[in-house]
């Protein structure tokens, strides 16, 4: 049987004398420090396998690819360059005088360093065409093969700090910044760093555009493969799925299957294809070209057109190798589309932006002297409802989705007398900060919109109201608000909006649980019946808190009911019932109801009446497991609570499991924090906080040191670093915390 000779060429080489390989001589180092000298008879690029005929043998061998550490063939091949293919002003292709440095480090850590005229990339591994002899009128190269089992690291060609200072793509100062950084954290690529500053204006995209035309044709899976970020037999796995899923991305199915994720893939191609990676928010779009397609198609493909460049429409999205969405953008602009990339979110915020708000918020500014346009005259019909839909009613579009996105709780829209603007404020981490302050002209249409859309009385202003917004009818997010106006001074009004976007359990060991609270907890529920709370003020995290322990207690062989206003979050294997007081469907009736439709575990989100906690305690003393909240500050003020309800505290003291009482805490931005190492004083503070509960009433400070000296060893033996140093972390500031330092 005859072996094919799968061996590519290098880049840019005129093929119209290619070099033959059949029984070429070869010498073949294995992984285990053996070599085998002999002529090549194969090298089968699918089946990862090489057949030579060793020297002084009669009978070919066959070599798996990953058993070896390099392939050299011995004999040199004339390299002669297409010069068409070279000829920059036809092509843009430039070409480093046809060689690039490389350093491939294998994993003993030897390495092997040279230049070559390019270097191909397959599944298997890597292919140099290391110079053997150059001069004036002969250029020669040896051809290695090095499979990526062999591979520990790579660097080939010029650095990626020296292409961009070269290119200008990014500044000088950004890449001392870059490397000194580098420096300091050498676990962090240098690639990454300049994949997370992103490219900021069209000048450095240009530069970055023309390098991108350098960089080989490689395919995603190539890419992944190559640089070890998936295996084969993933590869191959997410390629038979392809197939059934009729063309659906590679990388998607990658993400989805959970071998890689989107940050990943970026940076891969980033750094491998040399695709421009963008800041969408640094780019101010024209309104020709933010019309280039219609809304419909940006927002299904999520693309986002920037700017013309040399013919072509340069668009911006997460994955540039999407052809669907590419080829779309090609077939309504009839031009050529050249991909960038960008952040899923960046990209969100643009079409939220520009597609939906039309600069709604400069717009509203610009117009807060403007006599032209009142806002309350469209609502009693007096005005141009075009302008109301325009700008009031895309504004709180606006609005929502910016809350949305940027992880808030609470949306509060406060109108202020006379003059004063509306201020928009955002609950984001427990804490207030002020998202926007709109013209006075706009408070009544604003509050009246909100109304509209949750279904509320727009005339009723003397009374609060309570409403919901199921906000997938009117933007592109599926999740509900939760409304609540007041009335207030000088006869405003306050709206307060609850974002209820449907989250995901978090298992009981994720959710920030001492181990010793969480085998408590978990001993205390394992019981078949009785009654476990869970207390705290609002928002402290109760309800996700209860949704961890049913994740804990759901299995096929339990029947879990839960009552909850509204369903905030969902698991499969409960049977989740939403509360509805317009039709007399209360927590109490729904435990009344449970009690008959043989549960063996009820969940009520909250109980707030005498009613609900009876039943509740009632269905803990008939063979049930009940879990529940109560709103107090502490596990004993819940007692205190129940019997305030006129429980029988007989009743309820047979049935009583456990009460949690928990708080949420802020936690450092994991983009800014900065480490640092204590010093005694500082861990004696720590350590009499931690104990303050443990230690006597009134006991001196002498007296508690031995205490406290005992805490602080028994954290380093847990937590200290082998220097039996303490690294503790404080808060910064960055872009992404919105320089408050926790996140």
């Amino acid at each position: 049987m005859d072996n094919a000779i799968d061996l590519p060429l290098p880049p840019l080489i005129d093929t119209s004398t290619p070099p033959v390989f059949d029984n070429a001589a070869v010498s073949i180092f294995l992984a285990d420090g053996k070599k085998i000298e002999g002529l090549l008879q194969g090298f089968d690029s699918i089946d990862s396998l090489i057949t030579i005929k060793p020297k002084g043998d009669s009978e070919p061998l066959t070599i798996k690819m990953h058993d070896v550490k390099t392939m050299h063939l011995s004999n040199p091949i004339q390299y002669t360059a297409d010069v068409s293919l070279t000829n920059e002003k036809k092509t843009g292709i430039k070409t480093p005088n046809g060689l690039q440095e490389f350093i491939i480090t294998f994993k003993d850590q030897s390495k092997l360093r040279g230049k070559s005229y390019g270097t191909r990339v397959d599944k298997n591994g890597i292919h140099l065409f290391k110079e053997h002899s150059t001069n004036q009128y002969l250029k020669q190269y040896i051809h290695i093969f090095i499979p990526k089992t062999a591979i520990d690291s790579n660097l080939i060609g010029e650095q990626i700090g020296e292409i961009l200072a070269k290119d200008q793509n990014v500044p000088k100062a950004e890449i001392n910044k870059a490397l000194d950084e580098q420096q300091s954290a050498r676990t962090k690529p240098l690639g990454e760093y300049l994949v997370q500053q992103k490219i900021v204006n069209t000048d450095q995209l240009e530069k970055a555009l023309k390098r991108q035309k350098s960089m080989p044709n490689l395919k995603l899976g190539e890419i992944l493969t190559s640089e070890g970020l998936i295996t084969e037999n993933q590869l191959e796995d997410a390629l038979r799925e392809q197939k059934s899923k009729r063309g659906k991305p590679l990388g998607e199915l990658l993400v989805g299957m959970g071998v890689i994720n989107r940050e990943q893939i970026q940076q891969a191609l980033a750094t491998k294809l040399g695709i421009p990676f963008v800041n969408i928010q640094e780019f101010k779009l024209t309104p020709e070209m933010a019309h280039l397609a219609p809304a419909e198609l940006v927002f299904k493909h999520k693309i986002v057109p920037l700017y013309e460049y040399e013919g072509k429409i340069v668009v911006a999205l997460e994955n540039p190798m999407d052809w669907e969405a590419l080829d779309a953008m090609k077939f309504h602009t009839n031009k050529y589309i050249e991909p960038v990339m960008a952040l899923e979110e960046d990209i969100n915020w643009a079409l939220q932006f520009y597609y939906t708000s039309d600069d709604l918020l400069n717009t509203m500014d610009s117009m807060e002297d403007s006599e032209e346009f009142d806002a309350d005259d469209f609502l009693s019909g007096k005005g141009d409802t075009e302008i109301a839909d325009n700008i009031v009613v895309k504004t709180i579009n606006k609005i929502i989705m910016d809350a949305h996105q940027q992880g808030v709780s609470d949306i509060h829209i406060e109108p202020n007398p006379g003059k004063l603007k509306v201020v928009v404020r955002f609950r984001k981490d427990g804490s207030l900060i002020t998202y926007h302050k709109f013209p006075p002209q706009y408070r009544n249409a604003l509050i009246s919109r909100i109304k509209v859309m949750a279904r509320m009385d727009i005339s009723e202003r003397r009374k609060p109201q309570d409403g919901k917004i199921n906000f997938k009818k009117f933007g592109p997010a599926n999740i509900e608000l939760r409304v609540a106006t007041l009335p207030t001074a000088n006869e405003l009004e306050d709206v307060v909006l609850r974002i209820l976007s449907s989250g995901k359990n978090i298992p009981i060991n994720a959710i920030g649980l001492s181990s010793s609270n969480r085998d408590k907890i978990i001993e205390a529920i394992s019981n078949p019946y009785g009654m476990f709370l869970v207390c705290g003020p609002t928002g402290s995290g109760k309800t996700t808190t209860l949704h961890s322990l049913l994740g804990h207690l759901n299995n096929s062989d339990r029947k879990i009911w839960t009552a909850e206003d509204p369903i905030e979050i969902t698991q499969t294997g409960l049977r989740q019932l939403q509360i509805n007081p317009k039709v007399d469907l209360t927590f109490a009736t729904a435990m009344r109801a449970f009690l008959r439709a043989d549960p063996d575990i009820i969940m009520v989100c909250e109980m707030r009446d005498s009613e609900t906690a009876g039943v509740g305690i009632e269905a803990s003393l008939t063979g049930h497991l009940v879990l529940s909240t109560l709103h107090t500050n502490s596990a004993a003020e819940s007692v205190i609570r129940l019997l305030d309800m006129d429980m029988d505290p007989f009743n309820f003291a047979d049935a009583l499991l456990g009460i949690l009482a928990q708080r949420l805490a802020k936690t450092l931005c994991p983009s800014c924090k900065k480490s640092y190492h204590p010093d005694k004083q500082e861990l004696y503070q720590l350590a009499h906080e931690y104990c303050q509960e443990l230690l006597p009433v009134g006991i001196s400070d002498e007296e508690a040191k031995p205490h406290l000296e005992k805490q602080i060893g028994s954290w380093q033996e847990s937590f200290a670093g082998s220097d039996n140093n303490f690294t503790l972390y404080k808060a910064s500031g960055c872009k992404e915390c919105s320089d408050t330092g926790y996140r």
